[in-house]
C-alpha cells in the first residue's frame, strides 16, 4: 500500500475499523482534547480522559463536549494522573497513550516506572512523518525529540524501531539515509563514521529489512538533482523514506524547518513500547495532534 499523504493512513485504519481506546493523560489541554474529540467524532477512537476534574470539565466546555459519553478518571495530582494513565495501557485496558497538559519528562518517567510502567527494558525513540509539498512521498525523520546524542548502538536501535514501524505502514523495504554534513567519511565528524558503519552493517545483514546509505548530506538524501550532480548511485539518495539525523538538535531544526518554511503536514509518535505514545510538542497544532492520533490508530491495525 503506497502512502503519499498523511490522510492515506485512514486507508489502513479502514481495513480494521474497530475503535482503539486512547488515554489522554492530563486531559485539560485544549489542543490535545480538541484533537481527541475530532478523532472520536470520526470514529477513530474511544477516549479515556484522565486528569483533574475541574481542568477536564473546563476544557470540555470549550468544545461543548458531553463528558457523559466517554470514560473519565479524575485524579488530584500529576503523579496520580500519570500512574492511572500509564496503568491503563500497560494492563491492556487501552491501546494508545497520549500526552496532554504535562511535560514529556513527567509522562515518560511514568512509562518507564518499574512498578506500573513497562516491565521490561525497552529502547524508545521518536518517529515523525512529514507530508512536504515538494517531496514525492511521505518522509520519516528520526529521532527529533527523544535521544539527545545517540551513539552507534543507539542509532541501530533507532533505525530498527523506524524500519519496523514503516513496514507496519506498508513500506516493505524502507530506504534509510544516514545524514551528516557531507557525503564523505571524515574521522573528525563522528556522524559520517557512524553513517558509514550503519551502511556496512546493513549490507552484511546486521541490520535487516531496509537499505541504508550514508553518510549523505540532506540535499543528497532527498533531491535527485543533487544526487546526480554529486555522482552518487544507489536506491537511497534522492529517494529516502527515512532520514536518520545525527542528534536531537539537527532533528529538531529539520522538523521545525519543514513545518514553518516548507508548509509541511506532520504526525509523530514514540516507538519501542508495546503501545504507541502520541507525544506532540506544545507548539504543535491541533491538526498535527489529530494526525498523530491517526498515525497511532494505523499503527495498531494490521495490513
Amino acid at each position: 500500500m503506497e502512502l503519499r499523504h498523511i490522510s492515506d493512513l485512514q486507508k489502513i485504519v479502514d481495513l480494521h475499523p474497530e475503535k482503539k481506546k486512547l488515554v489522554l493523560c492530563a486531559a485539560g489541554d485544549e489542543h490535545a482534547l480538541g484533537a481527541v474529540i475530532e478523532a472520536y467524532n470520526k470514529g477513530l477512537i474511544d477516549p479515556i480522559l484522565v486528569g483533574k476534574k475541574l481542568d477536564i470539565e473546563k476544557t470540555a466546555k470549550v468544545f461543548n463536549f458531553d463528558l457523559s459519553n466517554v470514560t473519565t478518571h479524575y485524579e488530584r495530582d500529576i503523579q496520580a494522573i500519570v500512574k492511572r494513565s500509564v496503568s491503563l495501557v500497560t494492563t491492556g485496558e487501552a491501546d494508545i497513550l497520549m500526552k496532554g497538559k504535562l511535560s514529556t519528562k513527567e509522562l515518560l518517567s511514568g512509562v518507564l516506572n518499574k512498578d506500573w510502567g513497562l516491565k521490561t527494558k525497552r529502547f524508545l525513540s521518536h518517529f515523525a512523518i512529514f507530508e512536504i509539498p515538494e517531496y514525492h512521498k511521505l518522509l520519516g525523520v528520526t529521532d527529533v525529540a527523544f535521544n539527545i546524542v545517540p551513539d552507534l548502538q543507539a542509532k541501530i536501535e533507532i533505525v530498527n524501531n523506524a524500519v519496523g514501524f514503516a513496514r507496519k505502514l506498508g513500506v516493505e523495504k524502507p530506504t534509510v539515509a544516514a545524514l551528516a554534513a557531507v557525503e564523505m567519511v571524515n574521522q573528525k565528524m563522528p556522524a559520517t563514521t557512524d553513517a558509514a558503519l550503519l551502511s556496512i552493517m546493513q549490507r552484511r545483514g546486521q541490520i535487516k529489512n531496509c537499505i541504508i546509505d550514508g553518510p549523505l548530506a540532506f540535499d543528497n538524501a532527498i533531491s535527485f538533482e543533487s544526487k546526480e550532480s554529486k555522482g552518487l548511485g544507489g536506491p537511497v539518495a534522492g529517494n529516502a523514506d527515512i532520514l536518520l539525523v545525527p542528534n536531537i538538535e539537527a532533528g529538531n531544526m529539520l522538523y521545525k524547518s519543514f513545518v514553518f518554511f516548507a508548509n509541511a503536514k506532520l504526525c509523530g509518535i514514540v516507538l519501542g513500547a508495546p503501545f504507541p505514545i502520541v507525544l506532540t510538542s506544545r507548539a504543535d497544532s491541533e491538526e498535527t495532534k489529530f494526525n498523530s492520533i491517526l498515525l497511532a490508530a494505523a499503527s495498531t491495525s494490521k495490513l
